[in-house]
């Protein structure tokens, strides 16, 4: 049976868009800035980018998407942990999509945008 395991991106800027996931708080080897294609292994699961250039190399119809094509979310250990990460994303430079909220469904709740217009979300239960 096949099993979901892994989420792969493509990204114009390497080094800016491992420096954006570096501030979510995963663990990428430093100098893998240098790489055409970077993985990550999570728990059971891995992310992985991959630059325009061997994306075009592998498959020369490629075309770069328009719109969002796909959800990311970071859940974390508390709403305030919300505020913070966003603030600190924001302050890294970063597009913020939309500020913290307090969401309907129980959750705090925020949207910042990578480097490569994708929209992350960022999120922990309420109380």
């Amino acid at each position: 049976m096949a099993r979901f395991e892994y989420a792969g991106m493509v990204v114009k800027d390497m080094a800016t868009t491992l420096a954006f996931y570096r501030l979510l708080g995963l663990d990428i080897p430093e100098g893998a800035e240098t790489e055409d294609h970077v993985e990550v292994a999570l728990t059971g699961f891995r992310v992985a980018w991959d630059t325009e250039t061997l994306i075009t190399q592998i498959d020369p119809a490629w075309k770069k998407p328009v719109g969002q094509g796909i959800g990311i979310g970071f859940l974390c250990d508390s709403p305030a942990e919300v505020n913070d990460l966003y603030q600190r994303v924001t302050e890294a430079g970063y597009e913020g999509y939309k500020a913290p909220w307090d969401a309907f469904w129980g959750q705090r709740y925020a949207v910042v945008t990578d480097p490569d217009g994708n929209h992350i979300d960022l999120f922990a239960p309420l109380g």
